[in-house]
């Protein structure tokens, strides 16, 4: 059986182009959240003086972990909340105590180019890390679905995720069990991404 993760031999090309794809999209997250954070970093040449030091020790608590995302330290205190914080910088996910955050590989089973990079950059802003995306071609999936393996800590994270993405949550089927361990996400044409908080 052929591993999901593996490219085809025939098409060595356009597995490369999804890997620049996907380090293209990182680098355009860093490059923006620097944009709109990376000024705070500025030497205080005297225009801080106004603001209490306890002021930012309280804001910076607000954060969300640096573990998650490399991009994380540029949110600082001195931006606005308003104007960072809606375009860049997204809540941080509601988890479930105890659960922990297991690497994700996304696969695409659709007819849409590019859908497992774009599902990927969801997943990655909801605080899963993604180890790699591809297509998915040794059959069909009927729906966009979050795979695991039962009895290991994929399963309850793999809930989280389906609950967030509004997707079916499965044990491995036959054709990805032998796959590295971490949470399976195959996406297919009904991909809508996160659910909206109400």
């Amino acid at each position: 059986m052929t591993s999901p993760e593996s490219a085809s031999p025939s098409r060595p090309a356009k597995a490369a182009g999804f890997a620049l794809l996907g380090v293209a999209a990182v680098a355009l997250v860093i490059g923006v959240v620097s944009l709109f954070g990376g000024g705070d970093e500025s030497p205080s040449a005297g225009g801080s003086s106004t603001a209490p030091p306890a002021q930012t020790t309280t804001e910076s608590t607000t954060t969300p972990p640096t573990s998650e995302s490399p991009s994380a330290p540029a949110a600082t205190t001195t931006t606005p909340p308003a104007a960072s914080s809606s375009a860049v910088v997204p809540p941080p996910p509601v988890t479930q105590p105890g659960v922990p955050k297991v690497s994700v590989r996304v696969y695409n089973n659709s007819t849409i180019t590019g859908l497992a990079v774009r599902a990927a950059d969801d997943v990655r802003a909801s605080g899963w890390a993604v180890e790699g995306t591809g297509n998915y071609s040794s059959g069909t999936i009927p729906t966009t679905t979050v795979y695991f393996r039962p009895g290991t800590d994929e399963e309850a994270s793999a809930k989280e995720l389906a609950s967030v993405l509004k997707a079916r949550v499965e044990p491995r089927f036959d054709g990805i069990q032998s796959s590295a361990p971490g949470i399976i996400l195959i996406v297919t044409n009904d991909y809508q991404g996160p659910s909206k908080n109400k």
